[in-house]
């Protein structure tokens, strides 16, 4: 089965263009063909979104093997790969065609972080030995990190639609309602605005539990002069977004003032730091040395962000001695912190494009704080 015809657009921008440049870095590591097992990545390289299935790319010729649960979707889908439909499981259908052509596979590259051992001695096995086995340094990753046009303006629509889903429901957020109930209010909203569903498990944390920074909703009541940390996130044309806001139930005592504020400094001073050729470690530290200026650097628990795009967490990371350099068209989050056992967490989260100039906001709910 051939893959279906491209456009112009396809050929510049998609699966074509991206083939071509990872040819480059394939042909650069020494090695014959790569194999691709990470879905985001089998996704990103040749259109298919479907849940079985591996993609081999060589030189000349990119096949995605699939079962027959996806024969037509992989004709509508997949773009400058042959397709081939296996009738007695995905991994033995690619080991055949390894073995039937084993002189041209000899340097094979993976990913050690998304192949198994147990499919790799299964490739190896009956007559698919003789293949040296070589480490692809993350080269699909490190294509995806720096965003087209087309998946710019697609990530745009997924930080909108989930910024406007939030203002949505702050009408909902009250005394009494259940951590619960407004996850499940916000994922509906998603979905109701056109996202095919939330970027991950939304998280709704309320009084003491939002100093848990990766809480999950539970049947606890909002009550009056709480915290609520709400981080959320869509998923439009496959890719993702993801915000986070703090709100206080009533008025916030000073104190939560003044580290809503030290959060929000904070957070202002990553994006401040964001531009093409600092590297992400750079980033962290301004957010870090932002928080110490307030002596709560010591309650910042996680890393400053992190990349986003077909998947929720990307590279690059914006952490503690990250070397990675940034680019233009990478997209980030940026979500300083600070959490504090018996009393409350902060967290301030936007996803940022980085520009020639700096970043550029790509969430647009109101960052100030809220008492509602």
């Amino acid at each position: 089965m051939s893959a279906r015809q491209t456009t112009n657009t396809e050929t510049r921008n998609g699966p074509l263009d991206r083939l071509a440049r990872l040819r480059v870095s394939l042909a650069e590591l020494g090695a014959d063909a790569l194999l691709v097992s990470h879905l985001p990545n089998v996704r990103y390289l040749c259109g298919f979104s479907g849940s079985a299935g591996l993609l081999l790319v060589a030189e000349s010729k990119a096949t995605l093997f699939t079962d027959s649960r996806y024969t037509f979707q992989a004709r509508e889908e997949v773009v400058g790969a042959e397709v081939r439909i296996a009738k007695k499981g995905v991994l033995r259908a690619l080991r055949e065609a390894l073995r039937r052509d084993r002189r041209r596979f000899r340097r094979l590259a993976y990913s050690a972080s998304h192949v198994t051992v147990a499919d790799k001695h299964s490739l190896e096995a009956n007559g698919g030995g003789g293949i040296r086995w070589v480490q692809d340094g993350n080269l699909v990753e490190k294509l995806r990190a720096v965003k087209d046009a087309r998946e710019l303006a697609t990530i745009r629509q997924a930080a909108i639609l989930v910024s406007d889903v939030f203002c949505r429901t702050l009408r909902l957020i009250r005394p009494g309602v259940s951590e619960l109930e407004l996850a499940a209010e916000i994922e509906y909203g998603i979905k109701r605005g056109g996202g095919s569903g939330p970027s991950f498990e939304t998280i709704v944390a309320s009084g003491e539990r939002s100093a848990w920074a990766h809480a999950r909703p539970g049947s606890k009541l909002l009550s009056k002069s709480e915290l609520v940390v709400l981080d959320q996130g869509a998923i439009i044309g496959g890719y993702c977004s993801d915000m986070t806001r703090t709100v206080c139930l009533g008025r916030a005592s000073p104190r939560a003032r003044d580290l809503y504020g030290a959060v929000l400094k904070a957070q202002q001073a990553a994006k401040q730091a964001i531009r093409p050729g600092v590297t992400a470690g750079d980033v962290d530290h301004a957010a870090r040395a932002s928080l110490k200026s307030s002596k709560l650097d010591r309650y910042f628990t996680h890393s400053t962000g992190h990349g986003l795009g077909l998947e929720v967490h990307e590279m690059p990371r914006l952490g503690k001695a990250e070397q990675t350099v940034l680019r233009e068209g990478m997209v980030l989050t940026v979500e300083p912190g600070v959490y504090l056992e018996g009393f409350g967490g902060i967290r301030i989260e936007d996803d940022v494009v980085v520009t020639a100039q700096g970043s550029d906001d790509l969430t647009t709910a109101p960052r100030d704080l809220l008492e509602l």
